[in-house]
């Protein structure tokens, strides 16, 4: 099989681990906080403790608080936005900008390692990459990294180009631009890129090129400035990932969730496990293996393999020290993984140079790669694409698994959104915030466009529910479609303050109590569970949540 058709099936195959059931896996972590706020593109998810400009200026939101969020800049939601707009408000929806990009990633590797290594090298890289778990997890998410890495080897494609031709200057600049408005993170390329200049091509700096590729990306991420630059000017402090950055301690964000992340003693002692969480033990034992040879090799001839790797030595210094200073979750380790691919090809690729006068090793080669690649397939397949992984951990299954777990949050979902097909609520409640009440008089209006079946119903809820989830399962139809939905103690103290037959009075004739089934119900819960429950099974066949209906 010739090289391009090579690549093509490694280009399908990652695109069939990234797409193929996609919607599975619960919205229990950080892809809802975009996702959620993509939809209308709000700057606003119900966060008590890192609240934001539009709440804080209600009703009259300056016009500067659109073109960034408090915490994150526009770019992905953005994408998810117009992805949901296509093809619905839904898991599907917003995931599939990451799984495309992630895809893309694997042929960007491809060219990368075609550049500075060879073409073989490049083909084993997007190998290792499409297929390997801790990039098919990332990319079938709505998170910001697979964003982050695209933009992050899209800059370094065309940075390596640059050194060729200097036309690629402009580009590169783009590229830092746009990953800027995807991440904060982005902006490690900086660094990257100065250091090897320094290093290798110090009279970049004289050239006029690099000077509007740098104007370039600022003027593709002046939202980001003019968005700080306001929110300084009206507010005396930067938005909430600058402010943490430098110091800064408003009132407002006194508390920053996430940013809980430990020493760095603690950072450093958390990077290995967290590794091995999150990726095969063959592919960590593998790249651990092309590590050290990689480093043997230029402690040897520091002065020509310091120059033939020096990219990807900056790389991964740059990139590690960033991983430590904002901690090592697993998304975040993700950055690492194409350039562990691209280690492991320069690995692969030595090895069978100083094989090929022998044909029976280089079978026994060929066997080892092949199963390599089959168990990292399972692997993958076992951990992502599979409800519920086979197999003990480390050796078949991950822990990563739980950052997308299937708990029965899609199930709830799906049984909402077909109960309230073809209908609208016919009484809501008010809302705290003018924006948000012009969301839910948008709903209500294109409904009675529509011509839904008003229906009055009132939905009660009650458990231990993940916030994430519950953020896009139950406050979704409630912020965005106008539904009344409270909980359990919100219910009561109603009735409290306003007498035990207010929601009769509010003229609601169907209630529905959602309890979640990992809690002992409370006296209060059990004056809600009236007739026959409704079962929602998580797909292992466990009774989730029950539903009243009354």
């Amino acid at each position: 099989m010739d090289k391009k058709r090579i690549l093509i099936l490694i280009l399908i195959v990652s695109a069939v681990l990234r797409l193929y059931g996609l919607s599975r896996g619960d919205t229990v972590n950080d892809e809802v906080f975009m996702s959620f706020r993509g939809i209308g593109m709000i700057d606003f998810d119900e966060a008590e403790f890192q609240t934001t400009p539009w709440e804080w200026t209600d009703p009259s939101i300056p016009w500067w608080a659109n073109i960034s969020f408090h915490d994150h800049p526009l770019l992905v939601p953005a994408a998810e936005n117009l992805s949901m707009k296509i093809f619905g408000e839904n898991n599907f929806g917003f995931r599939l900008p990451s799984a495309i990009l992630g895809t893309a990633s694997v042929y960007l590797i491809y060219l990368i390692g075609t550049i500075l290594y060879t073409e073989t090298a490049g083909l084993i890289s997007a190998a290792f990459l499409g297929i390997t778990l801790n990039s098919v997890y990332i990319s079938r998410t709505g998170m910001q990294e697979p964003y982050v890495i695209f933009f992050l080897l899209l800059a370094s494609y065309l940075f390596i180009k640059s050194l060729q031709k200097d036309k690629y200057l402009l580009w590169t600049g783009a590229a830092v631009g746009f990953g800027t408005l995807a991440k904060y993170n982005s902006l490690i390329l900086v660094p990257i890129f100065i250091t090897y200049l320094l290093l290798f091509k110090r009279k970049y700096f004289l050239n006029k090129k690099f000077w509007l590729g740098v104007i370039l990306a600022l003027l593709i991420s002046s939202p980001i400035i003019i968005y700080n630059y306001e929110l300084y000017r009206n507010f005396g402090h930067l938005d909430f990932q600058f402010s943490y950055i430098f110091g800064e301690h408003p009132d407002v964000w006194k508390v920053a969730p996430g940013k809980e992340i430990g020493t760095l003693a603690e950072r450093l002692g958390n990077f290995i496990p967290r590794l091995i969480a999150s990726n095969s033990w063959l592919f960590l034992s593998l790249t651990a293996l092309s590590l050290i040879t990689l480093f043997l090799s230029i402690i040897k001839n520091l002065k020509e393999n310091s120059k033939k790797h020096g990219f990807l030595i900056v790389c991964f210094l740059f990139l590690i020290l960033l991983i430590l200073k904002i901690g090592p979750s697993y998304r975040f380790l993700t950055m690492l993984t194409p350039f562990f691919a691209l280690s492991m090809a320069i690995f692969i690729e030595n090895i069978y140079s100083n094989i090929l006068q022998n044909v029976r090793i280089i079978k026994i080669a060929y066997s080892a790669f092949a199963l390599f690649i089959s168990f990292e397939i399972f692997y993958s397949i076992n951990n992502q694409i599979i409800y519920y992984p086979i197999g003990p951990t480390p050796w078949l299954s991950s822990k990563v698994r739980f950052e997308n777990y299937n708990w029965g949050y899609n199930q709830l979902g799906d049984w909402l959104n077909q109960e309230l097909n073809e209908k609208m609520p016919a009484i809501t409640f008010d809302l705290k915030y003018k924006f948000l009440e012009k969301l839910r008089d948008q709903a209500l209006a294109n409904g009675l466009q529509e011509d839904l079946e008003t229906y009055p119903a009132i939905f009660i809820y009650d458990g231990n529910f993940d916030k994430a989830a519950k953020l896009w399962t139950l406050d979704r139809l409630h912020i965005y479609h106008g539904w009344p939905i409270i909980s359990l103690k919100t219910y009561y103290d109603n009735l409290q303050k306003e007498g035990f037959d207010f929601y009769d009075r509010s003229g609601f004739k169907i209630r529905y109590f959602i309890l979640q089934n990992n809690i002992v119900p409370s006296p209060a819960s059990k004056a809600l569970m009236r007739g026959n429950p409704i079962s929602i099974y998580n797909p292992r066949g466990d009774e989730a949540f029950k539903i009243y209906k009354f």
